[in-house]
């Protein structure tokens, strides 16, 4: 889509918009959702005014009513994916529990529409959801005792966690069938045949290589994350009032620095 930032208009007034010549209603929530199926379906190759008009039965420049660029339409997108975690997540108050729940939501939220993740999660929004999500997972670590030096740090580190591993974990998915299946292959055709003499260490774990590169490493990549900010939490509790530790490690770090 080329910029057509004046043609966008209040969402009042998008509201009062009649009917296509096909009886299709259009609205922002529509054609996210037409996008999203697009992009599943088709791909990235999808995301153009044609084939969204198209797919709505609507004019293609009726679409600049709503968004003014593809890249809006992107961060619409990304931000309705955000959306939909929180919309099935619900906090049990245990602040450890609740942050791998929320992770673990986020990455298979990915994974459902891995075309969409892979164009859009290192995108900042600024949107709705985003700001929901910001400020929820900060309340879960304030909430907890984290200071908030800490809490920003643990926030930082879990949500570009989560959004790395669903992207990683997306691309993959969103390979051809045939390259998927031939990469599965190397661990067994490559891997599990390198001779003890040469490479001991691969020879002795091949069998769990095999098993285990199958799947994403986020669950475990997930928990170390917890654990660690869970034992410096309990660091904080022991020393309350002196500058939390991801704070005195980055203060460390930066003095060090020539």
């Amino acid at each position: 889509m080329t910029s057509m930032n004046d043609r966008v208009v209040p969402p009042a007034a998008r509201r009062r918009r009649r009917p296509t010549k096909t009886g299709v209603v259009l609205s922002e929530e529509l054609i996210v959702e037409t996008a999203l199926r697009l992009l599943k379906e088709h791909g990235a190759d999808a995301l153009t005014v044609r084939r969204l008009g198209l797919a709505l039965g609507a004019d293609p420049t009726a679409l600049y009513r709503y968004f003014r660029d593809t890249d809006d339409l992107l961060l619409a997108i990304a931000d309705e994916l955000i959306g939909r975690t929180l919309r099935t997540w619900r906090p049990a108050g245990d602040w450890r529990a609740d942050l791998r729940d929320l992770g673990l939501r986020i990455h298979a939220g990915a994974l459902s529409h891995p075309q969409a993740a892979v164009l859009s999660s290192y995108r900042v929004t600024g949107r709705v959801h985003e700001i929901e999500a910001v400020e929820t997972i900060l309340g879960v670590l304030r909430r907890a005792g984290f200071p908030d030096p800490d809490a920003v740090r643990i926030y930082h580190a879990f949500v570009d966690q989560s959004l790395a591993f669903a992207a990683l974990d997306a691309a993959s998915l969103a390979l051809p069938r045939a390259a998927r299946d031939a990469e599965a292959g190397v661990w067994r055709a490559t891997y599990a045949r390198l001779p003890a003499d040469t490479h001991p260490h691969i020879a002795a774990t091949a069998r769990h290589l095999l098993v285990d590169m199958r799947r994403s490493a986020y669950p475990v990549a997930l928990d170390m994350l917890l654990t660690a900010a869970a034992a410096c939490l309990e660091e904080v509790t022991e020393h309350a009032g002196h500058a939390g530790p991801f704070q005195a490690r980055a203060e460390d770090q930066e003095s060090a620095r020539p």
